[in-house]
């Protein structure tokens, strides 16, 4: 019979996907929680059997990626995880070239920058860059938004041909995010030509309330990256102009990180 204790071998059998999944949760459990838990915690906030979470924990401290506080066998995180992500992160072949861009381009705005890719029908922010005002939008890398309510999906919608750009739109489910956004097939269609008109894609409170983004989309490496300045609606609105100009600068200097990688013909 399983109990709230570290010191059996882990023998079930599971789901590899559902493992993978699991343990990612664990993580992310943590992240929210920010203190040590017990195994009973950890499986409640997982609702995860205790027996599975057990297994789990056990393996993920034989691999150093948990500790055990033995006194009351609460568990929390090692370092290891954040080494090993430093490690990934400093070797992005894609990112370390376009991050001094974001940097520069946070600098320049105050306002929280994002680099973000299309991935099947959303797209995931790669890099997070958050602005310096008080009140400011915040986001990780990894959070993925819909394609037809976010400004860099709207970015990536744009990139498509309007052959593609119909058939994807007539598949995809153009839920309601907030009584902004736009929830019919002309209505994103007509929003997508008309960014394509001003070289730049907006969003209003569409995505979250209260919040606009304005963003473009680049080609770097063969692959297409959306860029998007987001904040709240009322200081983006009045410093839109220069918003605008700096946004479409970072275009151009990714446009050279292109050039660059592509090399002499």
């Amino acid at each position: 019979m399983a109990s709230d204790t570290l010191s059996e071998a882990p023998t079930a059998q599971h789901d590899p996907v559902k493992t993978a999944a699991r343990t990612l949760d664990v993580f992310e459990v943590f992240a929210k929680a920010r203190v040590p838990l017990t195994l009973t915690e950890l499986a409640a906030r997982l609702g995860s059997p205790i027996s599975s979470c057990h297994a789990l924990v056990r393996t993920l401290q034989a691999r150093g990626y948990v500790y055990i506080l033995d006194a009351r066998k609460l568990v929390y995180p090692t370092k290891r995880l954040l080494a090993v992500a430093r490690q990934i992160a400093q070797n992005d072949p894609i990112l370390g070239r376009i991050g001094p861009v974001l940097d520069t381009l946070m600098q320049q705005t105050g306002e929280t920058i994002i680099l973000g890719k299309r991935q099947g029908d959303a797209v995931t922010y790669l890099d997070v860059i958050e602005g310096r005002h008080t009140i400011r939008y915040a986001a990780s890398p990894g959070d993925t938004k819909p394609l037809h309510s976010s400004a860099i999906g709207k970015a990536m919608l744009g990139v498509l041909t309007d052959a593609d750009l119909s058939r994807l739109l007539a598949k995809l489910p153009l839920s309601r995010v907030t009584g902004n956004t736009l929830t019919t097939r002309d209505e994103v269609m007509d929003d997508i030509a008309a960014g394509r008109a001003h070289g730049f894609f907006i969003t209003r409170g569409e995505n979250v309330p209260d919040v606009m983004a304005i963003s473009i989309a680049r080609t770097v490496g063969d692959e297409p990256y959306g860029v998007a300045i987001a904040g709240p609606v009322g200081r983006l609105e009045a410093g839109r102009d220069a918003l605008v100009a700096a946004l479409l600068d970072a275009g151009e200097a990714l446009q050279q990180i292109d050039a660059d990688l592509r090399g002499p013909f």
